[in-house]
C-alpha cells in the first residue's frame, strides 16, 4: 500500500513530465494518472473567431465582415486590461495552494470544529489548512508556504480536482 506522500510525490513528478497518462499497481493497489490539458487563450480566441466565419455563407463576405467586427471588439479589451492588469500583478505576488488530488474539500477536521484557517489567519509552511478526502482518506493539506491567508477559493464539503486551487496566500 503506498502512503499518501508517495502518492503526492508520484502527482508531482508526473505532473512535471511530458506524459500524459500514468498507471502504477503493487499488492492489489492502483493508482491511476491522467493530465488534462487547458486549451490555451489563443486557441480560445481561434475559435470564438471562427466559428462566425463557418456561419458566413461566402467566404469574401467573411473576410470583409472580420475587419468591421475587430473594431467594435477592440474597444472592450482596451478597456479591459487596466482592471486585469492589476489583477494579474496581484495575483502574481500570491501563492496558490493547489489541490493534490482529487476530492471533497474540508474546511475542518470535524463538523463540530472551527475551520483550520481564515481569511488572515497567518500561517506556517508545515500547517495544516484544510482536508481532502479521497476514498475515505482524510488527507491534511499543508500550506508549503509561510504567509496570509488572503481567500478560499472552494466551499467546505465542494468538490475539487486534482490542482484546483484552494486557497490564495500572501507569503512573507
Amino acid at each position: 500500500m503506498l502512503k499518501i506522500q508517495e502518492i503526492r510525490e508520484i502527482i508531482k513528478l508526473v505532473d512535471q513530465s511530458t506524459i500524459d497518462e500514468f498507471s502504477f499497481e503493487h499488492e492489489g493497489s492502483k493508482v491511476e494518472l491522467k493530465k488534462f490539458k487547458q486549451p490555451s487563450t489563443e486557441s480560445a480566441v481561434a475559435v470564438q473567431t471562427i466559428e462566425p466565419l463557418k456561419q458566413a455563407a461566402p467566404a469574401p463576405q467573411a473576410i470583409q465582415q472580420a475587419p468591421a467586427q475587430a473594431p467594435v471588439q477592440e474597444p472592450t479589451p482596451a478597456e479591459a486590461p487596466a482592471p486585469a492588469a492589476s489583477e494579474t500583478q496581484e495575483d502574481a505576488n500570491l501563492h496558490k495552494v493547489t489541490s493534490p488530488m482529487v476530492g471533497t474539500f474540508y474546511q475542518s477536521p470535524s463538523p463540530e470544529a472551527g475551520p483550520y484557517v481564515k481569511v488572515g489567519s497567518k500561517i506556517e509552511e508545515d500547517s495544516v489548512i484544510c482536508i481532502v478526502e479521497a476514498m475515505k482518506l482524510f488527507n491534511e493539506i499543508e500550506a508549503e508556504v509561510k504567509g496570509e491567508i488572503v481567500e478560499i477559493l472552494v466551499k467546505d464539503g465542494q468538490l475539487v480536482e486534482y490542482g484546483q486551487p484552494l486557497f490564495l496566500v500572501k507569503p512573507e
